[in-house]
């Protein structure tokens, strides 16, 4: 930059762990005041992520299938939308939620809609989700990951929400779907 300004960013990187979701490594970074500073950063292949409307999305309160999943890290079981991983490096995201969402819910998405992109905790993690609504629904067929226990919820939207906001619906990427959803494409 010709006006002097520091150019914030990583200088340099330590691996600590590879494994098969995630890598650690300690980066060394510049800061934008100029300060430089170690950080821990976690790099992640990002996710799919999709809201399955099982009625009319325009109707007066639409019907959504949520999954119901054991979760380690938060000690027990969550709702959540649909999600997953790619399963390759540069595998299309529409691809990805229409796979995840069939092998979770055994629903194939006649249309899928892309609704926006979150990062799930940027002071840490380059972990981004990209979230989908799913309609014009069929039947396909589930195939479980050997650590997935997932058994499917159908609710109301109305009751989805309410859930949010009394604190039962827990997951990020979830409470971002369907606030997104809801204000901005259903009803």
């Amino acid at each position: 930059m010709s006006d002097g300004a520091v150019q914030p960013g990583r200088i340099d990187s330590r691996p600590v762990y590879s494994g098969r979701i995630v890598t650690l490594s300690i980066d060394t970074v510049r800061f934008p005041n100029g300060q430089v500073g170690e950080l821990e950063f976690i790099r992640h292949s990002g996710a799919a992520a999709v809201l399955p409307v099982l009625s009319d999305p325009a109707g007066p309160d639409p019907q959504v299938l949520l999954i119901r999943q054991y979760r380690y890290a938060s000690g027990g079981y969550m709702l959540e939308v649909p999600a997953g991983r790619p399963d390759h490096e540069g595998e299309d995201w529409e691809v990805c939620a229409r796979r995840e969402l069939e092998e979770e819910t055994g629903l194939v998405a006649g249309k899928l809609r892309y609704l926006t992109t979150i990062f799930t905790t940027p002071g840490f993690t380059d972990e981004q989700i990209r979230l989908f609504l799913a309609t014009d629904l069929t039947a396909g067929s589930t195939r479980f990951d050997q650590d997935e226990f997932i058994e499917p919820v159908t609710l109301p939207l109305s009751e989805a929400l309410e859930k949010v906001r009394t604190g039962e619906i827990q997951d990020g990427k979830t409470i971002a779907t369907l606030l997104y959803a809801a204000g901005f494409v259903m009803g």
